[in-house]
C-alpha cells in the first residue's frame, strides 16, 4: 500500500506540472491567428508515411535508420510504460500478462529495442560530444542548445539502462522466489547470467530500484521535454499530420487582398461588411501574434536537427539565413513575450518584435524560395511560408522592400509590367525585323 501511495503522489505531481505547462502553451496558441485543417484523409497518409514510416529520416541510410529504430522502439516501450502505471496504481506486477502470446511478443520487442536504443543513443552522444558535425553548429545554436541535447540523450540512455535492469532482475527474482515469469526477455535473459548467484533479497531490491528509477525518469522526462529541443517526441506525429498538403511551391493568397481584387473585378458585387465594422488585420507577420497557430506549432515541434539549414543555398553561400533559426527564434520570442500577453492582453508591447529583433531583414530577403529546407525537414515544417509572411509585412505595411523590388513594383504600377518601358513602346524592339521575308512592323 505504501508503494501505491508514493506512486500516486508521484503521478499526481507529474500530471500537475505537465498540466501547468500545457495550459501555458495552449494560452500562447490563443494569441496566434487561425489556420484551416482540411483534407483529413491526405493528412493521415502523410502522417503514416512521414511520422510513423520515418520516410524522410531514412534518406540518410545509416544515421536515419538508427533514428528510426529509436522512434519505433519508443512506440513499443510506451506500451510497457502504460503497464507500469497500472501496476503502480493497483499494486500489481506485470498486469498485462493476460494478453498471453501478444504479451510475449510485446515484452520481447521491448527488451530488444531497449538494447538497440541504448546503442543508438550512445552513438548519438559520441557524435555530439566528440565529432564536429557541421549541421549541429550555427549562430542560433547557443551553448545551452548543446547541453540540452546531451541532457535529453543522457535521460534516454538512463531510461534504457533502468529498463533492462528492471527486466533482468525481474527474471532472476521471480524465478528464484518461485513466481511465474511472465513475458519474454531475450536480451535481459542473457544479462541475467551475470547476476545469477545473487541472493533473492538483493535481486528484489535491485528490481525495485530499477523499477522506480525507470518510472520516475519517465515522469521527469515527460515534464522536461516541453522545455527542450526534444519536444518533438510529443509533437512530431501531430506535426506531420498538420503539415502542408498542397505543393511546396504553392503560395497561399491573402483572403483580404483577394476580396479587394474580386470587388475591383466586379464593382456591382455586394460588399460583405457594409457597416465597415470588419477589423482590418495586419498584412504579413511582424511579431508572434501575427503568425498562425500552425506556425507556432512548427516552432515547438522543430527538432533543431539542422537538416534544413544544411541544404539551404543561401546559408551554404555564406548568407545569414538559417531556416532552423527561423523556427527557434519564433519559439524563443513567444517564450519572451507570451507571459506579458498573458498578464496584459494581446496588445501588450515590450518594444521588441520577432522581425528585426530576432530575424533581420537581410535574412528575410536572402531566401530564394527554393523550398529545399521544407523538402528536407523530417517532420514537414514549411519555413518558406513564414518567410513569405515576413516579406508581406515589409512590403505591404512598410514599403520596405529592397530597391530592386521597389523599382519592379513601380514599373508594374505605371507600365503594367516589371520593365521600365511603357505599353506603347513594348514592340519597338521588333522594328526593322524581317519575318518570312516581310518586314514586321508592330
Amino acid at each position: 500500500m505504501t508503494k501505491q501511495i508514493v506512486f500516486l503522489i508521484s503521478l499526481l505531481i507529474t500530471l500537475g506540472v505537465f498540466a501547468f505547462t500545457t495550459r501555458r502553451l495552449i494560452a500562447y496558441f490563443g494569441f496566434t491567428r487561425p489556420a484551416r485543417v482540411d483534407h483529413i484523409g491526405e493528412r493521415l497518409k502523410i502522417m503514416l508515411k512521414v511520422a510513423f514510416g520515418q520516410s524522410k529520416i531514412l534518406r540518410k541510410p545509416v544515421i536515419g535508420l538508427m533514428h528510426a529504430l529509436v522512434f519505433w522502439g519508443f512506440l513499443v516501450i510506451l506500451l510497457g510504460s502504460v503497464e507500469m502505471v497500472i501496476d503502480g496504481l493497483f499494486g500489481l506486477d506485470r498486469s498485462l500478462h493476460f494478453l498471453g502470446f501478444f504479451y510475449n511478443i510485446l515484452t520481447s520487442f521491448g527488451d530488444i529495442f531497449a538494447l538497440i536504443i541504448l546503442i543508438a543513443v550512445t552513438a548519438f552522444l559520441f557524435r555530439r560530444i566528440f565529432l564536429r558535425i557541421s549541421r549541429f553548429e550555427g549562430s542560433e545554436m547557443k551553448p545551452w542548445s548543446h547541453v540540452d541535447a546531451n541532457i535529453a540523450l543522457g535521460l534516454i540512455l538512463f531510461l534504457m539502462i533502468s529498463l533492462l535492469g528492471m527486466n533482468t532482475f525481474y527474471i532472476l527474482y521471480a524465478g528464484k522466489a518461485g513466481h511465474i515469469v511472465y513475458g519474454s526477455f531475450p536480451v535481459s535473459s542473457v544479462l541475467a547470467g551475470w547476476f545469477f548467484n545473487w541472493p533473492v533479497g538483493k535481486l528484489h531490491v535491485m528490481h525495485e530500484v530499477s523499477w522506480w528509477s525507470h518510472i520516475l525518469s519517465i515522469f521527469f522526462f515527460a515534464n522536461y521535454l516541453p522545455y527542450s529541443k526534444h519536444f518533438h517526441v510529443f509533437l512530431s506525429i501531430p506535426g506531420a499530420f498538420l503539415s502542408k498538403t498542397s505543393p511546396l511551391a504553392k503560395i497561399p493568397v491573402m483572403e483580404s487582398v483577394l476580396k479587394e481584387v474580386k470587388m475591383m473585378m466586379d464593382p456591382d458585387a455586394a460588399y460583405e461588411d457594409p457597416a465597415g465594422t470588419e477589423e482590418v488585420e495586419r498584412f504579413g507577420v511582424l511579431d508572434v501574434q501575427d503568425v498562425t497557430w500552425m506556425n507556432y506549432f512548427d516552432s515547438l515541434s522543430c527538432t533543431q536537427c539542422g537538416r534544413c539549414t544544411s541544404v539551404c543555398p543561401a546559408n551554404i553561400t555564406g548568407k545569414k539565413l538559417s531556416p532552423r533559426k527561423l523556427m527557434m527564434d519564433l519559439r524563443a520570442r513567444m517564450n519572451e513575450k507570451g507571459p506579458g500577453m498573458l498578464k496584459n492582453g494581446i496588445d501588450f508591447s515590450d518594444n521588441k518584435s520577432y522581425l528585426r529583433d530576432y530575424i533581420s531583414e537581410e535574412e528575410v530577403w536572402a531566401c530564394t524560395l527554393c523550398n529545399a529546407c521544407a523538402r528536407e525537414c523530417p517532420i514537414n515544417i514549411d519555413q518558406p511560408l513564414l518567410i513569405i509572411q515576413l516579406r508581406r509585412y515589409l512590403v505591404m505595411e512598410e514599403s520596405a522592400a529592397p530597391g530592386e523590388l521597389n523599382t519592379i513594383f513601380a514599373n508594374i504600377e505605371n507600365n503594367g509590367a516589371p520593365w521600365q518601358f511603357s505599353q506603347d513602346d513594348r514592340m519597338l524592339w521588333a522594328d526593322d525585323l524581317f519575318v518570312n521575308g516581310s518586314e514586321n512592323v508592330n
